[in-house]
C-alpha cells in the first residue's frame, strides 16, 4: 500500500483540480445571480480560465521543465491553494477573474505533469493502472465533487465552496512533503526540437482532433445545468444526481480502458469520437423523457470518458521523451476547446436557443469524428508499429 501513496496523493491533488475548475459549470446561475450578471456573461469566467491555462501552457512547462518533480508539485499546489482562496473573497467579475488566473496558471502546469508523472511514480508494472487511478480521480470529482460543492453552493454560498476545495488541495500538499518522492525532471525540451516533434501526423493530428472534439464537447457540457432545470424541466436535485451519473460513467470507463483497450483500441477510438458527436445531438429530443434524458447523459460521459483516456494515453506512448511538453501543448489545446466551447454555447444561448446546445455541439464534434474515423486511425496504426518497434529496442538493450 505505502508504494502506492504517491499516486493517491497526486489523485487527491486531481479531485481538487477537477472540481475548481468544473464547479462554475453547476454553479453558474447562482454566481451569475450574486454577481448581478446573465448565464451567458458568468460563462466567460469559464472561458477566460480555459483560454489563460491554452496560452500559457507551454510557456509555464518550458519555464519549469528542468525543475526536480516533487519542488514543482508543491509550487503548483501551493498556487492552486492561495488562489481559490482568493477567489471565495472575489466582489466582482474582475476580482473573480484575477483569482481564477491564477488557478489557472497552476492547472497549466498541473495537468501537463499530473499523467506522467502518476506513471513515472507507480510501482512496477503498473503503470496502466496508474493511468486508469488518475483518470478515476477526475471521475471522482465529477461523481462527489461538483455535485456536492453544487449543493454546498447551494446551502451556503459558492464562495465557501471553492475555500473549501483549496483545504482539500492542502491534504495533498501535506502528502507531497510527508510520501512522495523526489523524482529528477525528464521534461527538457528546447523550442528548437519542438518543430520535429509537433510535425509527426500523429502528434498534430490528435491536437486537430482534441480541440474540435473539445470544443463541440462544451459547447453543450457547458450550459448542461440551465439545460436540465429550463429545457427538460428537471429539479434542482435531479440535475445534482444527473451530473452525478456523468461522472460515475468516467470510472466505468477507466475499468473497461485498463482490462480491454489492449485488445481492440480501435474500438475505444471510435465510440469515443461517434459518440460525443452524435449523443449531444439527442439531447434536446430526449429532454421530454427523464429516463430517456438520463440515459443520453450516462453514455455521453462514457464517450469522454473513453476519449479523454485514450487520447492522454497516446500522448504519453507517441511522445517518450519530453512527453510532459507535448502534453502541455495537448492541455492548451484542449482548454482552447473548453473555452472556444462555452463562448459557442453563450452565443446559442444568447441568439438562438437554450434548447439547441446539443445541436450545434454535436455537429462541431462530428467534423472531429470525420477526421478521425476516416483519417487518424490510419496514423494511429503506423504510430503504434513504431512505438512498438522503440520498445523492443529497449528491452534488448
Amino acid at each position: 500500500m505505502r508504494a502506492w501513496l504517491p499516486v493517491i496523493t497526486l489523485m487527491i491533488s486531481v479531485f481538487a483540480f477537477n472540481t475548481s475548475e468544473f464547479l462554475p459549470i453547476g454553479l453558474l446561475s447562482d454566481m451569475a445571480r450574486d454577481l448581478s450578471m446573465t448565464e451567458a456573461e458568468a460563462g466567460r469566467v469559464i472561458t477566460g480560465y480555459a483560454w489563460i491555462v491554452s496560452l500559457m501552457s507551454l510557456p509555464l512547462m518550458l519555464l519549469v521543465s528542468r525543475v526536480e518533480c516533487r519542488r514543482l508539485m508543491l509550487c503548483v499546489v501551493g498556487l492552486f491553494i492561495l488562489s481559490n482562496a482568493a477567489s471565495s473573497f472575489a466582489s466582482g467579475f474582475w476580482s473573480l477573474m484575477a483569482a481564477r488566473a491564477g488557478v489557472a496558471c497552476a492547472h497549466a502546469v498541473f495537468w501537463s505533469v499530473v499523467t506522467p508523472l502518476a506513471v513515472l511514480a507507480a510501482p512496477a508494472r503498473h503503470q496502466r493502472a496508474a493511468l486508469s487511478l488518475i483518470v478515476v480521480a477526475s471521475s471522482v470529482a465529477m461523481i462527489l465533487g461538483l455535485p456536492l460543492g453544487r449543493a454546498m453552493g447551494l446551502w451556503v454560498g459558492w464562495r465557501l465552496t471553492f475555500a473549501a476545495i483549496g483545504a482539500v488541495a492542502a491534504i495533498s500538499f501535506v502528502m507531497l512533503i510527508a510520501v512522495f518522492p523526489s523524482i529528477p525532471s525528464r521534461n527538457a525540451v528546447s523550442l528548437k526540437e519542438l518543430p520535429s516533434l509537433l510535425a509527426r501526423p500523429e502528434i498534430w493530428g490528435l491536437y486537430v482532433i482534441t480541440a474540435v472534439t473539445i470544443t463541440g464537447h462544451f459547447t453543450a457540457y457547458t450550459f448542461i445545468e440551465p439545460f436540465l432545470a429550463q429545457v427538460a424541466h428537471f429539479s434542482q436535485n435531479s440535475i445534482t444526481w444527473i451530473l452525478s451519473l456523468f461522472g460515475l460513467v468516467g470510472i466505468a470507463a477507466s475499468v473497461l480502458y485498463a482490462n480491454f483497450f489492449g485488445k481492440c483500441p480501435k474500438a475505444f477510438i471510435v465510440s469515443a469520437l461517434a459518440g460525443t458527436a452524435l449523443l449531444p445531438m439527442l439531447l434536446a429530443a430526449a429532454s421530454g423523457n427523464a429516463a430517456l434524458l438520463t440515459a443520453v447523459c450516462i453514455l455521453w460521459g462514457l464517450a469522454i470518458g473513453f476519449f479523454n483516456l485514450v487520447f492522454q494515453a497516446s500522448i504519453i506512448r507517441f511522445a517518450p521523451s519530453g512527453t510532459a511538453v507535448v502534453m502541455s501543448i495537448y492541455s492548451g489545446i484542449y482548454n482552447v476547446g473548453i473555452g472556444g466551447g462555452a463562448l459557442a454555447g453563450g452565443l446559442v444561448c444568447t441568439h438562438a436557443e437554450l434548447s439547441q446546445i446539443g445541436l450545434w455541439g454535436g455537429g462541431i464534434a462530428a467534423l472531429s469524428a470525420l477526421f478521425g474515423i476516416f483519417w487518424y486511425l490510419r496514423e494511429y496504426d503506423r504510430a503504434e508499429k513504431a512505438a512498438a518497434e522503440r520498445a523492443a529496442a529497449t528491452s534488448e538493450i
